[in-house]
């Protein structure tokens, strides 16, 4: 495989943005990124853009980086927040972009990994804030959540905005929550920004999307699942819990299943929630596709950086 001196379309402080479902591999192929520009003698840094994975205390709940990851390439912003404090995703942009900014001066190439799409935009924009809304409102709004059901809900929220309804799938409980807490208290629930997001970016950025055929997705999903439960995934939830976890740390995908034991109940969630993940993939445009199917992960990071092309949606 022919080498160059420097990868292309990496120099200039480009951020390198990869997006992708759960259990598609991302960590495996942003670690092979970094490894691949120290091989050139540039240096790579990874940036989580994951909700839960920023929880210290959460580590194997979310599936962060593990012990091994974590010394084959330096990490920022995973595991950093403690389990009890409640956090957003305005708090995470200015964390985010302040770490990016630092790794462009040092004249790195920050790789900006993540499975949560609006801490992605955060992190690659300036995103737009939307007021705090105060525990009572979001108290009674779960309370309705556990013995209405999350339909109820939504048809709640199409009643008070159409638009709303129509930008937030009736299976993404915190988005749903968090729409109609701002409508009981007189905030707008339009989209502030309008427009494509991705055209507002605040560095040069290649959007990477990370997909695999469904039902090899699907059966890493349930190895996932799998994983979690035996390396103590309901333990480390009790622990979280005992600590005081915070409403948003109780949020983590798989969280309540773990807690009542139902791995299957898991496995649908989390299948759930890679299509959503996908669904929000079609929202980064340009991006270039590049499929994990039987390919290894040194060969996708390096045509990554060579700039080779790639499947474009």
């Amino acid at each position: 495989m022919p080498r160059t001196d420097r990868f292309a379309d990496v120099d200039g402080g480009t951020v390198l943005a990869l997006f992708g479902p759960t259990a598609v591999g991302k960590s495996d192929v942003a670690i092979a990124l970094v490894e691949a520009l120290a091989a050139h003698g540039q240096q790579g840094v990874v940036i989580g853009a994951d909700s839960m994975q920023l929880y210290a205390g959460l580590g194997v709940v979310s599936g962060a980086p593990t012990a091994d990851q974590l010394s084959r390439a330096e990490h920022r912003l995973v595991g950093c927040i403690p389990i009890d404090q409640q956090f957003s995703a305005g708090e995470y942009g200015a964390m985010a972009h302040a770490e990016i900014d630092r790794v462009i001066e040092a004249g790195g190439s920050p790789i900006v990994v993540g499975g949560t799409g609006l801490y992605l935009q955060a992190a690659l924009t300036e995103l737009p804030l939307r007021p705090p809304v105060s525990p009572e409102t979001e108290d009674a709004l779960r309370l309705r959540l556990e013995t209405e059901g999350a339909e109820a809900l939504h048809r709640d929220l199409a009643e008070q905005s159409q638009a709303a309804a129509k930008r937030i799938n009736v299976a993404d409980e915190r988005r749903l929550l968090r729409a109609l807490a701002l409508l009981r208290e007189g905030h707008s629930v339009d989209d502030q920004a309008g427009g494509l997001w991705t055209a507002r970016m605040r560095h040069p950025t290649r959007l990477i999307g990370l997909i695999r055929e469904r039902d090899e997705l699907y059966a890493r999903i349930g190895d996932r699942v799998e994983r979690i439960a035996a390396s103590g995934g309901a333990d480390e939830v009790a622990a979280a819990l005992e600590a005081g976890a915070s409403r948003t740390a109780r949020m983590a995908l798989g969280f309540r299943e773990l807690q009542s034991g139902d791995l299957e109940a898991m496995k649908q969630a989390t299948r759930r929630y890679a299509k959503r993940q996908l669904t929000w993939l079609g929202k980064l445009e340009p991006v270039e596709l590049f499929a994990l199917d039987e390919v290894d992960v040194d060969q996708v990071a390096e045509t990554i950086l060579r700039g080779d092309s790639a499947r474009d949606a």
